[in-house]
């Protein structure tokens, strides 16, 4: 077996569910899955049932998140529609941005009043990004925040070729903004919605081939500036309900997804290395790992299995999936922490990058 060596990766859109859904995962399960799919460190969502939004609630998730991770973290803040701002000049040291729903999805943080989002970007005294979930339409209102408030917002799970198209736009206008697609909807089509059933309700939904096309465009272009899986787990038997969630899981084969695209010669190794390591690392202000890196088996082909996945949840939309570059081994400032399918390091051995 030849193995190469890469940076570990950096995930920066991720749900670990802790507090509040740790049946479905927990800082120690997600960052499990992190290590087994050559990630080192993640960026986590404020939108818990008991959701980060207060300078109390980012104390008590940074305490499990240190009892628990196996891999480096940093804590994301969440707008709310209660107005939360006061609480900004506190917490704005301590994270890694600031998160802002303008479009429904999981949880109770969708902010739609524009004058409370007006406010909400002129509180944010802090060049740290506005990490923002808009779609279609709302994406340009977004684009004009930025613009006139002069603030880095980035834009989550882009996932419409309409939206690569203002984006580009506003780029070429200077504005100050980044950009993020997932592997679901790289790799997926709402094609795969009825195969995947349950399994493939998220959102953005799964969009058209055209729109999957402008994607790939966009990234390679550089309108797209990173991948981040957008790692959203739930049980099966809540996919399986009446009502189920949206979210897939993630964090175990985006880097697989990318390397297998590089055996196919459509991304170049340097490339794959600058969308799920330099960029995010970039765009987020985040700290070189030291004597961190990644074995991976870029020449063997193998089966996805969900019995393999350390992920809580037990599952991926990829199951079944013929993949390349397996992660072996996972060295985490000096220490080898995965190696072999099994998890080596203690919980708590993940550090916040933050404070």
């Amino acid at each position: 077996m030849s193995l190469t060596r890469l940076p570990g990766m950096i995930d920066a859109h991720t749900h670990l569910r802790d507090p509040g859904a740790t049946q479905k995962e927990d800082f120690y399960t997600g960052t499990c899955a992190a290590l087994a799919g050559g990630v080192t460190m993640i960026l986590d969502m404020p939108n818990n049932p008991i959701p980060t939004i207060s300078f109390r609630a980012l104390k008590n998730k940074q305490k499990i998140a240190s009892e628990k991770a196996v891999c480096d973290y940093g804590l994301i803040f969440g707008a709310s529609q209660e107005d939360n701002t006061e609480e900004f000049k506190k917490i704005i040291p301590k994270v890694a941005a600031l998160k802002v729903y303008m479009d429904q999805t999981t949880g109770t943080l969708l902010v739609e009043k524009l004058g409370l989002l007006e406010k909400i970007f002129r509180m944010w005294r802090s060049e740290k990004p506005i990490m923002v979930h808009a779609e279609d339409a709302t994406l340009a209102k977004a684009i004009s925040l930025s613009a006139f408030y002069k603030k880095h917002v980035h834009f989550c799970h882009v996932s419409l070729a309409d939206e690569v198209e203002l984006i580009k736009r506003a780029k070429e206008q200077k504005i100050k903004i980044s950009a993020e697609a997932t592997p679901h909807h790289l790799f997926l089509t709402e094609n795969d919605r009825k195969r995947l059933g349950p399994f493939g309700i998220m959102k953005p939904p799964l969009r058209s081939v055209s729109d999957v096309q402008a994607l790939w465009h966009g990234l390679i272009d550089g309108t797209i500036d990173m991948v981040a899986t957008d790692h959203a787990p739930h049980t099966m038997s809540e996919k399986k309900s009446n009502k189920p969630p949206f979210g897939v899981t993630g964090l175990e084969t985006a880097l697989p997804l990318l390397l297998t695209v590089y055996k196919q010669k459509k991304l170049t190794l340097d490339q794959v290395i600058k969308l799920y390591h330099h960029n995010p690392r970039k765009i987020f202000n985040l700290p070189t790992q030291k004597n961190t890196y990644i074995m991976v088996d870029l020449d063997n082909k193998y089966e996805l299995k969900n019995k393999d996945l350390k992920t809580k949840c037990g599952w991926s939309p990829f199951a079944g999936w013929q993949l390349y570059g397996k992660v072996h081994e996972v060295v985490l400032r000096g220490k080898t922490v995965y190696k072999n399918g099994k998890i080596l390091a203690k919980k708590g051995y993940g550090k916040n990058i933050i404070s």
